[in-house]
């Protein structure tokens, strides 16, 4: 697959994360090109005008836009390690881009505003709501996606937020929308995070906008739940790809010895993780919050039990890439004996994964959707 971008600000080499052997897939699409070329044909960006990059996949829009020295949100540390990275190979230099995690916005006005639309609607709803006070009427905002992620739900929520919106015509199955702010247009109170008590307990479940399954419990962490091991003899645990950190939260209170570990790429899901646990622990129980890249930072032999419900999906990708990543990462970090937990569909497959990696695998349960498999480490 070829790895340059060529696009009216000049031809760019880019990479994905996490990177893999022979890579299939680009860092860019079609709504990346359409958005690049339509900044520089239509635009006429004075110096000094402030640019904000809202969901940038790969750092494709912040690496080709560095002139301007954008302002780029994501909720995903590994579009801002992907970013990093690419500013490095085109010999650009990291400051000429300002990273920014979703929790928060940029001081002050902007005049143009580049959004990626992002796989939940939910998280682009939050993102609106953020962004409001810092447009004008004046603040050219445009919308980019490939056709088949921008349902009639995308236009009626720019709308609703931001004001009038007008379409470009596809290309390569790829559309922008353009939206002026409404001045006249109220400005909602966010209703994120959501909140719901965990079924059967008395706990109180926090969730920001792109955590998965963030107004009830899902059938698959409910399944996960039912089963998790009670481990008096941990002291290292690890909910891996944590989400709003319901795993490790349980298993902290089955293993009370036990230091959990919460680690997301998502800064959304590790905020409404450390939320969850403190509710319910305060300070009585110690635990650690990673915004990471899995276990890459995580100290060899240094975990008793991983627990993971692998995303099989990376923005609008679909793939078993993250799970693999997560696997390998997982067998470094156990101690000898150590166990990863692994909730997944059924037609994933990830045992096939484990017995290659850790030599054999064990069905703790199943059932016509989900299966829960163990591999030991065996040093």
């Amino acid at each position: 697959m070829p790895d340059r971008l060529s696009v009216a600000q000049g031809e760019f080499e880019l990479n994905r994360l996490p990177k893999r052997p022979r890579e299939l897939l680009q860092a860019w699409d079609a709504a990346d090109e359409y958005l690049l070329d339509t900044v520089a044909e239509r635009l006429k960006l004075l110096d000094g005008a402030r640019m904000l990059i809202v969901n940038d996949s790969f750092g494709a829009l912040a690496v080709a836009l560095s002139a301007f020295r954008p302002y780029a949100v994501s909720d995903s540390y590994l579009s801002q390690q992907a970013t990093r990275l690419n500013l490095a190979v085109n010999n650009l230099p990291e400051h000429s881009v300002s990273l920014l995690n979703s929790l928060g916005m940029p001081e002050g006005i902007f005049d143009l505003v580049l959004i990626k639309v992002p796989k939940t609607l939910a998280l682009l709803e939050d993102e609106l709501i953020r962004l409001r006070p810092h447009l004008t009427a004046s603040t050219q905002v445009i919308v980019a996606g490939m056709i088949k992620s921008l349902p009639p739900s995308v236009w009626k929520l720019l709308e609703r937020l931001v004001g009038p919106t007008t379409t470009s015509l596809a290309r390569k199955k790829a559309r922008l929308i353009f939206a002026s702010l409404d001045t006249g247009l109220s400005a909602p109170s966010s209703p994120y995070p959501v909140c719901y008590q965990l079924e059967n307990t008395d706990y109180l479940i926090s969730n920001h906008a792109n955590v998965f399954s963030r107004d009830s419990l899902d059938i698959g962490t409910r399944f996960f739940l039912q089963h998790l091991p009670s481990r008096r003899d941990a002291c290292n645990i690890i909910d891996l790809g944590c989400g709003n950190g319901l795993v490790g939260l349980i298993a902290a209170e089955r293993s009370p010895e036990a230091t959990v570990h919460f680690v997301d790429e998502s800064f959304m899901a590790i905020a409404s993780a450390r939320e969850n646990f403190q509710r319910v622990f305060g300070e009585q129980r110690e635990a650690t919050f990673c915004v990471g890249d899995g276990l890459i930072e995580a100290e060899p032999e240094s975990a008793d039990l991983i627990l993971c419900n692998p995303p099989f999906h990376q923005q609008n990708t679909i793939g078993d890439q993250i799970a693999v990543s997560l696997f390998k990462q997982s067998r470094r970090v156990l101690r000898k004996g150590g166990e990863l937990w692994v909730i997944g569909n059924r037609h994933l497959n990830y045992h096939s994964y484990l017995d290659r990696l850790f030599g054999a695998h064990s069905i703790i349960a199943s059932n016509s959707k989900f299966i829960i498999v163990k591999a030991v480490f065996a040093g």
